[in-house]
């Protein structure tokens, strides 16, 4: 390979899939990376509901089905999940580890290595550190059993010998992007915080081709 072809890889951009592109998190992971360049794909669930994610290759399908997500990830670089669960206080949510475990085996049979994953505060070890609000009424009445799953997910992730990064977001807001964003794994003296969802966006889209956090589970907040 001559030096000229060498740069070109360097800095060629990456071609990424998003997962839970339609959701607030994931509409803006998709025009953050088209806005550095980045190669897209959304995997969605109509065709409608991707219909304003211009830029992007729309894959329409199940997240669930690994046939589904080995199309998808064919020839990508990375996988980006943002994928959600709705808050179900009464019934076993399995979506997110049903989803993550499909995606694992398609990733590994379409050797792409590299997996961003977004979780949440209360995943983990860092549950617990949410705030009194947060710990004491909503997660206990209204998220005890996405934040389950959410552990199984992670846990498929850590045992997956992927090079992945799971990120975990304090409690989201829409606000404007451009605030500091602080990455911690000490959480000892954390107790709640808030971040917006596009500084989500631009943290996660960071960890497509930086090594910092590869193998770790940073928690992210302003």
């Amino acid at each position: 390979m001559t030096d000229s072809e060498t740069d070109n890889v360097r800095t060629a951009q990456p071609k990424i899939l998003v997962l839970g592109a339609t959701g607030g998190t994931g509409r803006l992971i998709v025009s953050e990376a088209l806005a550095r360049g980045y190669d897209v794909t959304a995997l969605v669930r109509s065709p409608e509901k991707g219909s304003d994610l211009k830029g992007a290759k729309l894959i329409v399908g199940d997240a669930r089905d690994e046939q589904t997500l080995r199309e998808a990830v064919k020839g990508r670089d990375a996988v980006v999940s943002s994928l959600g669960s709705s808050a179900s206080p009464f019934r076993e949510v399995t979506l997110l580890s049903t989803a993550t475990r499909a995606l694992v085996s398609a990733m590994k049979a379409e050797q792409v290595s590299r997996l961003v994953c977004i979780t949440g505060i209360g995943a983990g070890d860092s549950a617990g550190h949410g705030g009194f609000v947060f710990d004491k009424l909503i997660f206990p009445l209204l998220l005890r059993n996405v934040y389950a799953d959410k552990n199984r997910q992670e846990a498929i992730i850590g045992d997956s010998g992927l090079d992945w990064v799971v990120v975990r977001p304090s409690v989201l807001n829409d606000k404007p992007g451009g605030h500091t964003t602080r990455a911690l794994t000490d959480l000892a003296d954390f107790h709640g915080g808030t971040i917006s969802r596009a500084d989500v966006a631009r943290f996660v889209l960071d960890q497509v081709r930086d090594n910092s956090w590869l193998h770790r589970s940073p928690l992210i907040t302003w």
